[in-house]
């Protein structure tokens, strides 16, 4: 059996959901299609499709095998156009892994602007916010909010973000403005679950002193967007990146405290296998991302909040 060609068969029965439509597609018969379905099933022990009158389905070993076969099909397109010299341009499907609040934020407006350029990549997008492994998981690219990088994976900073604390101005006028680090211990706070220091907030002055203070957190959430809305609603004081709230600082909703006390920025890092050659489609995308956010990211334009306001 041609295993690649069985893959192939197999991925157009799924996609085109049906055996006479993945055989128009490949230029075969539905005979010859169903041949190879059955061999692959065979040879790997297990069924893969649920064979329906009117509709396919798959198994869950049908599931995680399709998802691995696609993820070969590309590897080999990839490669072929690599090794030819007739064609360079970047083709395939590209699976991104990026975090939740940063995903929907500031990548999802570039996705059309990107598909413009490079019609023949097709983009496989998953929003999570937990730490993947790229490679046991089969992503081509993630994009990591990251204080220390990576030492397991090639990387490429694209950007950076403020990490500063603020609340909102209703919680200020009834609980007071802290004016340094220690003041935060009389203030209630929303830590973030995924913070390295846990609820020891960080802080450097502007002499280069660091500042260390455990806070009173009445909540914990894994995910920024919580923690901002919780902020909003006068909860507490919060820290989070400037690429999530800085809209807010600008427009006063938020404010932002400690002047003369920075924490730690962050790195927007796009990491790929280092162990896999840099295939086009993965390249186009660093560098199309490094063009975006280029100079003074959006963010941080946006979290710079001006001296005078406009009168309304």
């Amino acid at each position: 059996m041609d295993r690649l060609r069985a893959f192939e068969v197999f991925v157009a029965v799924v996609s085109k959901q049906g055996f006479a439509r993945a055989a128009e597609a490949l230029d075969t018969s539905p005979a010859n299609v169903t041949r190879y379905i059955a061999e692959l099933e065979a040879h790997l022990g297990t069924r893969l499709l649920n064979r329906h009158s009117r509709k396919l389905s798959l198994t869950e070993s049908g599931e995680a095998l399709y998802e691995r076969a696609r993820t070969v099909l590309d590897d080999v397109a990839e490669a072929e156009a690599l090794a030819s010299t007739a064609t360079m341009q970047p083709h395939g499907r590209l699976r991104i892994n990026a975090p939740l609040s940063f995903g929907i934020l500031h990548l999802a407006p570039l996705w059309p602007q990107f598909r413009q350029r490079h019609p023949e990549v097709e983009l496989d997008v998953a929003l999570i916010d937990r730490v993947v492994d790229i490679v046991e998981e089969g992503y081509d690219l993630a994009i990591r909010i990251s204080r220390t990088g990576s030492t397991a994976h090639a990387a490429r900073k694209l950007a950076a973000s403020r990490n500063i604390v603020c609340a909102s101005p209703g919680y200020l006028r009834k609980h007071g403005r802290p004016r340094v680090p220690a003041d935060l211990t009389a203030h209630a706070c929303v830590g973030y679950t995924y913070a390295a220091t846990a609820d020891e907030w960080r802080f450097v002055d502007e002499r280069g002193e660091p500042h260390a203070v455990k806070v009173n957190c009445v909540m914990h959430t894994n995910n920024g967007d919580t923690a901002r809305a919780a902020a909003l609603a006068g909860m507490g004081v919060i820290w989070q990146p400037s690429f999530l709230i800085g809209g807010d600082l600008r427009e006063g909703r938020l404010v932002p405290l400690l002047p003369g006390y920075r924490m730690g920025d962050i790195d927007v890092l796009a990491l790929y296998p280092s162990r896999r050659q840099l295939s086009a489609k993965v390249r186009v995308m660093i560098d199309f991302l490094a063009e975006a956010f280029a100079g003074v990211p959006p963010w941080d334009r946006e979290a710079e909040v001006p001296t005078r306001r406009r009168r309304r």
